[in-house]
């Protein structure tokens, strides 16, 4: 019995062994068939022992030798060929556990638990949601522009109504980053101001017409660089390339600028805003009311689709 028990021992070890290999090199294709391989040895393997213990035992008939016979041609020892490694566990020693008469049954997959979302619906819903997205961009993007649309018109009419009450005319300049400084030269030569201090007069030629806008650049930059310890604290560079960016670029103007301008040509700058306002810009000194000279000037905010944009006004009645 001892002996049986030995071989039954190394019978089962040599099974477990097989069977370990041919799971791992089973595919997915595969693993279906050899767990169906595997558990049929394993039921042969069992069988086959019960039975041997059996006839030793003297619980088997003689009628039943041949079904032992059948049994014993199932060994499943390697005819000849080397032994396959015994498993082993995480201590060294080595596994003899008896097969499951039952093995585990298989891991259903991922089709047997039922279909998940179609991939269709979740592409639909994709389109859906940026079509919705896009929808409101555009309505965002048509109110945005009927609010600016207002704006301008707010402007265009608060313009002409301060025109009209201070009986101003306006002369259009072009929007190319001069415009301040060329609506100032046409209302200095409007004045008969000189738009450089080295003139002893004002003649408007067809050059100041056109390129008046230079000399009063040249004439702030200077003023405004005589005058360091007054702009100085306002600007976030050096006084220095501020004056060369007024003088020798397209730099565009504003408050600051129209401060050294009335300082430096001594007049009295008024701005008409887009909302109606008239903001003032006074030259150093008493104001001689009769000897002091207004230049007019229109701040548009919305009207140009550039921005900013300044224009020349003078009375109705020059």
């Amino acid at each position: 019995m001892e002996e049986l028990q030995a071989r039954h021992r190394k019978e089962q070890r040599d099974l477990q062994s097989r069977i370990t290999q041919k799971k791992k090199s089973a595919t997915k294709k595969t693993r279906k068939g050899i767990n169906d391989e595997c558990e049929s040895l394993q039921r042969q393997l069992l069988d086959r022992q019960q039975a041997e213990i059996s006839q030793l035992n003297g619980e088997v008939d003689v009628g039943d030798a041949d079904t032992i016979n059948q049994m014993n041609e199932l060994n499943i020892e390697n005819n000849g060929q080397a032994e396959e490694p015994e498993e082993f566990n995480t201590n060294g020693t080595t596994v003899c556990s008896v097969p499951p008469v039952n093995p585990p049954a298989p891991v259903t997959s991922t089709t047997e638990r039922g279909p998940g979302p179609k991939r269709g619906n979740r592409q639909k819903a994709r389109l859906a949601r940026r079509a919705a997205e896009r929808e409101a961009e555009i309505n965002n993007a048509t109110i945005e522009a009927a609010n600016q649309t207002d704006k301008r018109a707010n402007e265009r009419k608060a313009m002409d109504e301060a025109f009209a009450r201070l009986k101003l005319k306006e002369k259009d300049i072009a929007p190319d980053g001069h415009c301040l400084y060329s609506a100032v030269a046409w209302q200095l030569t409007e004045n008969g101001i000189c738009l450089s201090p080295e003139q002893s007069e004002s003649v408007l030629t067809d050059a100041m017409k056109t390129n008046g806008y230079k000399g009063v650049r040249a004439t702030t930059a200077d003023f405004i660089l005589s005058n360091a310890n007054d702009f100085a604290p306002f600007l976030e560079e050096s006084i220095e390339d501020y004056a060369r960016k007024i003088k020798s670029t397209a730099e565009w103007g504003g408050q600051l600028e129209l401060h050294a301008i009335a300082r430096a040509y001594k007049v009295r700058v008024n701005v008409v805003q887009g909302d109606g306002r008239i903001e003032k810009f006074l030259p150093d000194g008493e104001i001689n009311e009769s000897k002091t000279k207004d230049i007019w000037l229109a701040y548009y905010r919305h009207t140009y689709g550039l921005g900013e944009h300044y224009n020349a006004l003078s009375h109705s009645s020059t």
